[in-house]
């Protein structure tokens, strides 16, 4: 199967630090290999509701919410582009990740199925020198992954507050230009980590 990378923007502002860094890594696919990019921001998607108990669920056929979920079953490799925001992913992106519990229950499309055996990635730029404070990020992706049975290629760490101040760190940018290359193995819980 060929690669086809979806890029979830979940910034808040436009051509940002995670944002640039994410886009130095995609610079190392091959020129055949799709890569779609949609920001959260510009796409907006709507509050997540729980009807999982309470109603039929239909399969959205236009508007975010459809586009976000096409993209997301066509995609071999979703990487999940989010600047570390209170120690987590943004809003944008919980939002997009809560609407995958929707999408669980969605009549023909199978999304625990789909997802199974394709790749999710991680790319953020903490404010913060300590890297560990990007930890709750990490685990939400990767226990993301765990649960729908994909790999988990892990999450590529830029440094930066300012804007363009992730093209500063040298070791980020390093990183960027092999992050992809990397096996990526199947996701595991942490507490089933051996």
């Amino acid at each position: 199967m060929d690669r086809r990378f979806l890029f979830v923007l979940g910034s808040s502002r436009t051509e940002g630090n995670t944002e640039a860094l994410a886009r130095r890594a995609a610079e190392q696919l091959g020129p055949g290999v799709e890569q779609t990019w949609i920001s959260l921001a510009e796409y907006p998607l709507p509050e997540f509701e729980d009807l999982r108990h309470d109603s039929d669920h239909v399969r959205p056929t236009e508007g975010n919410l459809a586009l976000l979920l096409d993209a997301t079953l066509a995609a071999t490799d979703v990487v999940i582009a989010s600047p570390l925001y209170w120690y987590s992913v943004s809003t944008h992106v919980k939002r997009y990740l809560d609407h995958w519990s929707g999408w669980l229950r969605t009549p023909g499309v199978d999304f625990k199925a789909t997802m199974a055996g394709r790749t999710l990635w991680g790319v953020t730029v903490l404010a913060d020198p300590e890297p560990s404070v990007a930890d709750p990020l990490i685990g939400t992706l990767n226990n993301s992954a765990a649960y729908l049975g994909m790999y988990f290629g892990g999450v590529l760490l830029g440094n930066g507050s300012k804007p363009g101040d992730v093209l500063g760190d040298t070791e980020a940018l390093a990183g960027a230009k092999s992050f992809f290359a990397r096996e990526a193995p199947l996701a595991r819980y942490f507490h089933e980590a051996v």
